[in-house]
C-alpha cells in the first residue's frame, strides 16, 4: 500500500481493509512510516517516533479487533508509555520516563491501535498554540506558516496531513476543539470522567482535562470512545463503561431544540473580534440544522463570561504552580532552576502566590456555571457557537513577544508576584490568553461534552469549525448530531 493510497482512508476504513485481507497490517504500517518520514521533516507534528517497538507490537494485534492494527500517535503530554520519554513539551522533562502505561494507552492498544510516536504540544499544554521552545513548531498542513493550534497541535497536524488517520489528544480548555477547527478535522471532548487519566492521575485541572482524539470522521471518534470510555478502578468519577456510540450514528437524530449563539456572552470584556468567516460558519450550521428538521433559536446562555474567564485562569495559575513542583520532584531540579520558558516561569510564580481562599472561590464558580447551563439545557438540547474567533493564526503571532517575556521576568523580584496579583494582572492574562479562543473553556468547567465540526472554508483558504455543546453525559446524542452534520456538510 503506497502512503498516498493509505492517506485516503479513515481509521475505520483501513481496519475494514485489513479484516477483508485486501491489505495486510504490515502494508498499512509501512505506509504510515513512509507518510511520517516524508511529511514530518517539514510539518514537525511528531516529536519522537518508536517505529521498531510499534512494529513489534503490531505483530500481536488481532485482525478482528476494532482498529485491527491501524497506526496512531499519542500526545507528548500525560499519555504515558512505560519506560519511554514523555516531555510534556518541555526541556525540563526531556529525560523523564514514566514507569507504566496510561490507561488510555492500554485501552487504545486493546482496541487495535498501534502507537507510532508522540505528537508536539506546547510546554505543559498551556497554550492554544503549539510553539514550544524545546521542539520544532508544527505547521498547519492547510497553509504553510500557520499554526495548527494547541495544545493538541501536533495531533491535528498529523491527522490533517495524513500521517495517521486518528491521533490521541487531550482537552483542558479547548485543546482538542481548537486544533480540529484550525485544521478542518472532527474533534470531540467527552463528558467529564468519561475517559479516565489513571493510573498516574485521578483528575487534572480539577477534572477540566479529558482525553480522546482528533479524527477525520465522526465514526472513528465514536468507535474509539466506545473502546476507551469507562471509569478506572481508582475513580474518581463513577462513570460506568457505555456501548452504543457507533450504533447511534446509523440513525438520524430525533428533532432537537438547538440554541445558536455567536458567543458574545463569553467574549464580552476580552476584546474579542469575531471574523466574518466565523460568523458565516455559525450561520451556515444554524441553517443546516434547521433544514434537518431541528428547532433552531438564537439565544445567549445566562453565563457570566468574565467570571468564567477569571475562574478558569485562577485555577490555571494554581495548577501550574503545583505542576512545576511535581516536575521538580520528578527531576530532582529545584523549581527556580528548571529549564522552562519565561512565560511558564512567570505564570508559575503568580500561581505560587495564589491564596487557597481565592483558589476555592474560583472552583466554586464552576458549579455555578454548571447549574446555569443545566437550567439552560432544560429548554435546549444543544448549543451551537464558535470554536475560535478566527481561522488559524500565523506561527509566532500569539506567542508572548520578547518584550513581554522580559516584562514577565520581573516577577522574579521578591514580592513582585503578590503585587501583580493585587494589581489585577489576572485580567491582563485573560485578555492575552483567551481573547482569540474564549468559547471553549465553558464545556471544560461544566464538564459537558463538546465538539468541533468542520463546516466552512474561509476566504483565506483555511478551515473553520463550529462548536456544539450537549447536556452533561449525553455524548451519544451529540455524536449522532455530529454524524448528521457531517453528512450535511
Amino acid at each position: 500500500m503506497h502512503f498516498e493510497d493509505y492517506q485516503t482512508f479513515d481509521a475505520t476504513g483501513l481496519a475494514d481493509l485489513i479484516r477483508r485481507r485486501e491489505v495486510s497490517q504490515v502494508e498499512v504500517f509501512d505506509a504510515a512510516v513512509a507518510a511520517i518520514e516524508t511529511l514530518n521533516p517539514s510539518l514537525h507534528a511528531v516529536v519522537r517516533t518508536r517505529f521498531e517497538k510499534a512494529r513489534h507490537e503490531c505483530k500481536h494485534v488481532l485482525e478482528n479487533s476494532v482498529f485491527a492494527g491501524v497506526p496512531t500517535l499519542s500526545k507528548d503530554l500525560l499519555m504515558a508509555l512505560a519506560g519511554e520519554p514523555l516531555a510534556f513539551g518541555s526541556a525540563s522533562l526531556s529525560a523523564w520516563c514514566p514507569k507504566q502505561d496510561s490507561l488510555l494507552i492500554q485501552r487504545a492498544r486493546a482496541a487495535g491501535l498501534v502507537v507510532m510516536g508522540q505528537t508536539a504540544t506546547p510546554e505543559l499544554g498551556l497554550m492554544g498554540i503549539t510553539e514550544p521552545k524545546a521542539f520544532p513548531h508544527p505547521q498547519n498542513p492547510c497553509r504553510e506558516g500557520y499554526s495548527p493550534g494547541g495544545s493538541s497541535g501536533g495531533a491535528a497536524a498529523a491527522v490533517a496531513s495524513g500521517m495517521v488517520p486518528i491521533a490521541l489528544a487531550g482537552d483542558g480548555g479547548g485543546s482538542i476543539r481548537i486544533p480540529a477547527s484550525y485544521c478542518g478535522l472532527f474533534g470531540f471532548k467527552p463528558s467529564r470522567g468519561r475517559v479516565p487519566l489513571a493510573p498516574a492521575h485521578g483528575e487534572v485541572w480539577q477534572g477540566a482535562v479529558v482525553e480522546h482524539a482528533i479524527t477525520r470522521s465522526v465514526r472513528d471518534s465514536a468507535a474509539l470512545l466506545e473502546q476507551i470510555n469507562g471509569m478506572a478502578p481508582s475513580g474518581p468519577y463513577p462513570v460506568p463503561r457505555e456501548t452504543g456510540y457507533v450504533d447511534a450514528l446509523s440513525a438520524s437524530s430525533k428533532p432537537l431544540r438547538i440554541a445558536v449563539s455567536l458567543g458574545n456572552f463569553l467574549s464580552y470584556g476580552l476584546d474579542t473580534q469575531l471574523s466574518t468567516d466565523v460568523k458565516i460558519a455559525v450561520e451556515k450550521a444554524a441553517k443546516a440544522l434547521a433544514d434537518m428538521g431541528h428547532e433552531v433559536e438564537w439565544c445567549e446562555p445566562p453565563v457570566d463570561g468574565d467570571a468564567l474567564a477569571d475562574s478558569y485562569l485562577t485555577l490555571y495559575l494554581g495548577h501550574l504552580a503545583a505542576d512545576l513542583q511535581w516536575v521538580s520532584q520528578q527531576t530532582g531540579v529545584p523549581v527556580h532552576r528548571l529549564a522552562i520558558e519565561p512565560s511558564t516561569r512567570a505564570v508559575g510564580r503568580l500561581g505560587a502566590k495564589l491564596s487557597a481562599k481565592d483558589y476555592e472561590l474560583a472552583k466554586r464558580y464552576w458549579h455555578e456555571a454548571a447549574e446555569q447551563m443545566s437550567q439552560f439545557h432544560q429548554r435546549y438540547d444543544a448549543l451551537v457557537l464558535p470554536v475560535a474567533a478566527d481561522t488559524a493564526p500565523k506561527i509566532g503571532e500569539l506567542y508572548p513577544s520578547a518584550a513581554r517575556e522580559r516584562l514577565m521576568s520581573l516577577l522574579a523580584v521578591p514580592g513582585a508576584s503578590a503585587l501583580a496579583l493585587k494589581a489585577g494582572v489576572l485580567k491582563h492574562l485573560a485578555v492575552d490568553a483567551l481573547s482569540r479562543t474564549p468559547f471553549t473553556q465553558l464545556a471544560n468547567l461544566t464538564g459537558q461534552p463538546a465538539m468541533s465540526v468542520p463546516f466552512h472554508v474561509a476566504a483565506n483558504g483555511l478551515p473553520v469549525g463550529v462548536q456544539v455543546m450537549g447536556r452533561l453525559g449525553e455524548d451519544k446524542q451529540l455524536l449522532q448530531l455530529a454524524a448528521d452534520m457531517e453528512r450535511s456538510a
